[in-house]
């Protein structure tokens, strides 16, 4: 089994998770760069224990250089408890176009109050601060002329990598995320023109996880491992449990769903021993419905799509649930799930071209695979 299990047994036993998960050659404390950025202090390295406890420390991580020489700047709110504790990592902006993911930590670490709390809370909301600047899910990369990256296939990174994207993601998990987390929580939506339900996406086999994905009060869990190189996995693999919640559609804020993410990580932070006080509604008090695949239900022809069915929806095998319109009107093409499950994502835009996800069906394989890719 992987580290990940090893090490929620030595938490089962009383032994921290790798006191310091520092990866070799990291700096082992805070490193102020001197630089100050509207009142807050840049740093490149930062460990938690360094910093005085019953506050909320603000600052700027100094990540990967701009083509002018200057740098990318994440912001990094740190809420240190009066007690030592658990420490926790809440990131968000992974991709640069979803925003309710951004608004879900940003509550959270403003309902906390440090002189009360015992351990670490680390957030970081702009991880990919270029592709937020455009409201975009990629990274602008002008290595090779005009050029998109996916920063959530990048992780852990790499420190002399061909990409800009791949050496910031490098340094923000090696000098400030994986060195200050027992545990982390990867916040996302869905993509520009597709919309997702409500959901958790991580693996239900290695119990912390699982426990941590139970705690929100959701309708579907993805259990799966996804894809590789996302920011989740990264954590997994260095044995810091981790899952990414996704919410809803980007580059909007959905309030109502956000509030069920807000009460879920609340629920983390309370399950970590971090915050105090009864646990908010779960997974218990809600129907959940559990799939370990997606299947994805792809455009043969373009044209205006019209949905038979709607996000959360159970459908059957044989089932239809889109048809497609050519500009006379003409139905072009129909379309049915191959599987039973519940609608988990579908394409918000209102045209297509042949390719494209139309619809994601959540489902259970006879036999799951172990890494599985979708198209986007």
């Amino acid at each position: 089994m992987r580290a990940i299990v090893r090490a929620y047994h030595l938490v089962k036993e009383g032994t921290s998770i790798m006191p310091d998960n520092a990866a070799p050659g990291a700096p082992q404390g805070t490193v102020y760069t001197g630089d100050v950025i509207h009142g807050k202090k840049v740093i490149s390295a930062l460990n938690v224990n360094d910093l005085a406890p019953g506050q909320k420390h603000l600052f700027y991580f100094q990540g990967v250089g701009m083509p002018t020489g200057q740098h990318w700047y994440v912001s990094v709110v740190v809420a240190k408890g009066a007690r030592p504790g658990k420490r926790v990592v809440l990131t968000s902006g992974v991709h640069g176009d979803e925003m309710s993911s951004v608004h879900t930590v940003q509550t959270v670490m403003n309902q906390l109050n440090p002189a009360e709390m015992s351990g670490t809370v680390t957030a970081v909301t702009d991880v990919a601060r270029p592709a937020m600047e455009s409201m975009q899910r990629r990274w602008p990369n002008s290595g090779r002329g005009p050029d998109l990256i996916d920063m959530n296939r990048e992780w852990p990174g790499n420190e002399n990598g061909v990409t800009a994207a791949s050496r910031h993601a490098w340094i923000l998990f090696n000098r400030l995320l994986r060195p200050n987390a027992d545990a982390a929580i990867d916040f996302h939506t869905g993509t520009t023109g597709f919309n997702v339900t409500a959901f958790n996406l991580g693996e239900m086999n290695v119990p912390e996880i699982k426990s941590m994905l139970e705690l929100y009060p959701v309708g579907q869990i993805f259990d799966n491992h996804a894809y590789p190189g996302v920011l989740h996995n990264a954590f997994v693999d260095v044995g810091i449990p981790a899952f990414t919640p996704e919410i809803g559609a980007a580059r909007v804020l959905n309030l109502q769903m956000i509030q069920l993410f807000v009460e879920g990580t609340m629920n983390v932070l309370k399950h970590h021993g971090i915050v105090a006080g009864p646990m908010g509604r779960t997974g218990k008090d809600v129907r959940v419905f559990v799939g370990d695949s997606a299947f994805p239900i792809l455009a043969t022809q373009g044209g205006l799509v019209e949905h038979l069915v709607r996000l959360n929806d159970k459908v059957e095998a044989g089932q239809k649930v889109a048809i497609q319109r050519n500009n006379f009107g003409e139905v072009v093409a129909e379309y049915t799930s191959s599987v039973a499950g519940e609608v988990t994502g579908q394409r918000s835009d209102a045209m297509s071209e042949p390719g494209n996800p139309l619809t994601f069906i959540l489902f259970n394989k006879a036999t799951p695979d172990v890494r599985e890719t979708y198209p986007e």
